[in-house]
């Protein structure tokens, strides 16, 4: 299963691409940050984030996309742009049909380390021990995006996504049929 991750913002949008399936190893296939300018308009910076996130779906064919839920903060700018990036991830991805599911920051913590009250550094240093990483992955967006990957394959159903078979359930018709799938939205 192959799945990005994204840590929605409107400044930095952390965005992981995972590969792997509950209980095997997983290994990371790219990992990076979308921008945009803080002095330019709302939409212009969400359009901006767009063209990323499009970019990086052509690129990647993910199996599903993990978005971090936006929860409650005190700075409602802050959580405005972060659910509006959320829903542009969401939304692009629904038009290439692939399954998409909300996992909580806690979720992603206690997926990773153990404890859903987990600090950014104990997720990155579990994060690049997970993914045998020279280096710890950074900025702490990037990580978070590989976090939520990380998370969605080990626990799949999040928020939104409905139930998954376990991978071994898949016939061999099945896996044929879905790597076909996959391949096909690689080519576009």
């Amino acid at each position: 299963m192959r799945v990005l991750g994204v840590d929605p913002g409107l400044t930095r949008c952390g965005l992981g691409v995972v590969d792997g399936l509950p209980g095997r190893r997983l290994a990371m296939v790219a990992v990076g940050v979308a921008t945009s300018d803080a002095l330019w308009d709302v939409d212009q910076r969400l359009l901006h984030i767009e063209k990323q996130i499009e970019e990086w779906l052509e690129e990647h064919a993910p199996d599903a996309v993990a978005v971090e839920r936006v929860f409650a903060q005190q700075n409602l700018r802050t959580v405005m742009g972060t659910a509006q990036v959320a829903g542009i991830a969401m939304v692009a991805a629904a038009r290439r049909r692939i399954p998409v599911a909300l996992h909580t920051p806690s979720e992603v913590k206690a997926a990773v380390t153990g404890s859903g009250r987990a600090e950014k550094a104990q997720v990155q240093t579990m994060v690049q021990r997970l993914l045998r990483l020279e280096e710890l992955p950074r900025p702490a967006d990037a990580a978070d995006a590989l976090a939520l990957a990380v998370c969605h394959i080990w626990r799949p159903a999040g928020t939104l996504g409905a139930p998954q078979r376990a991978p071994g359930s898949l016939t061999p018709a099945q896996r044929a049929w879905a790597s076909a799938e996959q391949a096909a939205r690689r080519r576009g």
